[in-house]
């Protein structure tokens, strides 16, 4: 496949400005629970409106599951502080008893019948009986795992610009998307390593699924299971994914859409949006998938590997959002390996790195040879930090903070709730969290404060408004 990416080319034509400009939007999933840890059954809340219509704040899967999207931003510090902004009318508007659970696998649950799938308008019929559906395929409990999704693309004139500079016999539309391609395909193939800096779903309560809980070594004195090896049950082999691995094709939009349309036809999904993969190609008419994605192209591309950091309230830091973007560009300027089982081998380094990543003898697959997981780790950093200093993109704290979670497992997020499970149980420590944080929002959320905050100003009625 010819390369029209790399950064021999790239680097005269763009600025290190450019390179960095881009769009970014969050999405972040989170259960309602009760004071004492129980998934609330309760309605979604009336006054963030109808699901169908608030922008913002909606449902996923369930009735008890809040999920927050946040528009397009030119920076990274806007959508975070977006996303702790809703994130704060959020808790503030919920119910006194109830609270956000920070984390991406379950508080306490009930039986699976007793979840309660979420409920939509006479416009939503679709969207119910599509959750129905998958309940019975997936069983409901599987379905309250919650995460981030990342969105990026870069700024439209740099893609114009690229598009101008470099040799290639494409149209603008597969220009595009060969460059949103070449970073997915490279996605797939290095992912296993924002899992293992990112991860932060290492314990259950024993009300979760058996097969979950099955790959834990531990038990806290409160009813629950952790795991020392893991950074992140959610992307383990008890995840949530497809019942049967799929591996559709990333040469071209094309093919993808073909492979998709053959998996529904052989009855492996339902629909495209059933394709559960570590990161999406996103069109511009979500609702219309794979016809959008057809003649318009890809607009933007979705990481969904990332866990909900219990450590912040937005669920993810500044400095792990930052590295994703530098990663980002890593891919679209790395060589591509030819190795005609990559797929397969990613998902086999995913589920290891996730169930194993403090394993010191755990080996990943790099074209067929085994390696360890630290060694490749440091040349994939050193790698990005030739980057960095080649094009002058000045992330040179970034990167030392991610190489020294390499060096020092100790400082990876799944070590230190770890520690902190194992002192003060599961369930107690997530629900002293979403505590925290629903009195640092009452803390911080008062009209005045706002008042005096020109942006903040503009969030609030642009919110109060939409709902």
């Amino acid at each position: 496949m010819k390369n029209y990416f790399n950064i021999e080319e790239i680097e005269k034509i763009l600025t290190n400005n450019e390179l960095l400009s881009g769009n970014f939007g969050l999405e972040k999933e989170g259960l309602r629970v009760t004071k004492d840890g129980n998934l609330s059954l309760t309605p979604h809340p009336e006054v963030f409106g109808d699901k169908l219509k608030n922008p913002y704040i909606t449902t996923d899967f369930s009735e008890s599951q809040i999920e927050i999207v946040t528009p397009s931003f030119n920076t990274l510090n806007e959508v975070y502080q977006f996303l702790s902004f809703i994130s704060d009318l959020v808790n503030i508007n919920i119910p006194d008893n109830e609270y956000i659970w920070n984390q991406s696998l379950p508080c306490i649950i009930p039986d699976d019948s007793k979840i309660p799938i979420a409920k939509y308008s006479k416009e939503g019929k679709d969207a119910y009986e599509y959750r129905k559906n998958l309940s019975k395929k997936y069983g409901r409990k599987l379905q309250l795992i919650s995460g981030i999704h990342y969105n990026f693309s870069f700024d439209e004139k740099v893609i114009e610009k690229l598009y101008k500079n470099i040799s290639h016999d494409l149209s603008y539309k597969n220009f595009k998307n060969q460059l949103y391609l070449k970073i997915v395909r490279n996605y797939l193939r290095y992912k296993w390593l924002i899992i293992y800096l990112t991860g932060t779903s290492i314990a259950c309560h024993e009300t979760f699924i058996e097969k979950c809980y099955n790959l834990m070594n531990k038990k806290d004195n409160y009813d629950s299971y952790y795991g020392t090896k893991a950074v992140s049950y959610r992307n383990a082999s008890c995840g949530y994914k497809n019942k049967t691995p799929l591996y559709p094709r990333y040469t071209s939009v094309d093919e993808f859409i073909r492979d998709v349309k053959d998996f529904i036809n052989k009855g492996l999904l339902s629909e495209s949006k059933e394709l559960y993969t570590q990161i999406r190609l996103k069109p511009h008419d979500r609702n219309n998938f794979l016809k959008s994605l057809k003649e318009d192209g890809i607009q933007y591309i979705e990481i969904r590997t990332i866990d909900i950091n219990p450590f912040d309230k937005c669920g993810i830091s500044m400095e792990d959002m930052e590295f994703i973007h530098i990663f980002l560009l890593y891919l679209l300027l790395k060589e591509e390996s030819t190795y005609d089982k990559w797929q397969e081998e990613s998902l086999i380094n995913e589920e290891n790195t996730a169930e194993n990543a403090f394993n010191t003898n755990l080996k990943l697959l790099n074209d067929g040879c085994e390696v360890s997981l630290k060694n490749w780790a440091f040349n994939i950093i050193n790698e990005i930090k030739q980057i960095n200093t080649r094009l002058d993109l000045g992330k040179d704290e970034i990167i030392h903070t991610m190489q020294e979670r390499i060096e020092n497992p100790k400082k990876t997020h799944a070590y230190k709730l770890r520690n902190i499970i194992k002192n003060k149980g599961y369930i107690n420590s997530q629900l002293s969290i979403a505590k925290n944080n629903k009195q640092t929002s009452e803390d911080i959320f008062n009209m005045e404060h706002i008042m005096k905050n020109e942006k903040l100003l503009k969030y609030y009625n642009d919110a109060i408004e939409k709902v």
